[in-house]
C-alpha cells in the first residue's frame, strides 16, 4: 500500500461527509481527484483491501425505540433467494446468513426497527409471509451499545 492507499483507508474509516457530493470532499482533502478516488476504492474493494462500506443507525436518537433481531431458520438452498427478499424491506438494516450448531438452528439473521414492538412484529410476519419462513425467533434490544469499527493506519 502506498500513502495515497493509507490516506484513503483512514478517511473511509471515519464518518464519510452528510452531503450530495462526499467523495469528491474526500477526493480534495486527499489531494486527488474524484475520478482517483472511486477507481482506488473499487481497486481496493475487488482485491479485499476493503470489504465494505457500512453505516452506522443510531434508532434510538430517530424514533425507532423497538429493535429485534430475527433469527430464522431457512433451508440451505433457499438461503440467497430468501435473504435478497428479507434485505428489500426497508424496516431491516442489517441481514446476515450465519453457521449453525445443534443448539442453535438458526442460519439467517436480520435486524428489524419499529417505533413499538407490535410494529417489528408486523413486520416480521409479512417478510415470513414473502419468503414463506415460518420457524423464527425475535430477540429484542433493551439497550443501544456503542458501535465503532476498527481503524487503520492511524496517524501518532
Amino acid at each position: 500500500m502506498n500513502n495515497i492507499d493509507k490516506m484513503i483507508v483512514r478517511k473511509l474509516q471515519n464518518d464519510i461527509p452528510l452531503c450530495s457530493n462526499p467523495f469528491t470532499i474526500l477526493s480534495k482533502e486527499i489531494g486527488i481527484s474524484e475520478r482517483q478516488l472511486l477507481k482506488r476504492i473499487r481497486e481496493m474493494k475487488k482485491i479485499g483491501i476493503i470489504r465494505r462500506f457500512g453505516a452506522t443507525l443510531y434508532h434510538r436518537r430517530i424514533g425507532f425505540k423497538a429493535n429485534a433481531m430475527v433469527v430464522w431458520q431457512v433451508p440451505k438452498e433457499q438461503v440467497e433467494v430468501v435473504g435478497k427478499i428479507m434485505a428489500s424491506f426497508s424496516e431491516v438494516s442489517h441481514c446476515y446468513q450465519r453457521s449453525t450448531c445443534s443448539k442453535w438452528p438458526y442460519n439467517m439473521f436480520i435486524m428489524v426497527h419499529g417505533k413499538s414492538s407490535l410494529e417489528c412484529e408486523k413486520v416480521v410476519a409479512k417478510i415470513s409471509a414473502a419468503t414463506g419462513i415460518k420457524k423464527y425467533k425475535l430477540l429484542y434490544s433493551t439497550a443501544e451499545l456503542k458501535k465503532s469499527s476498527m481503524k487503520y493506519f492511524m496517524e501518532k
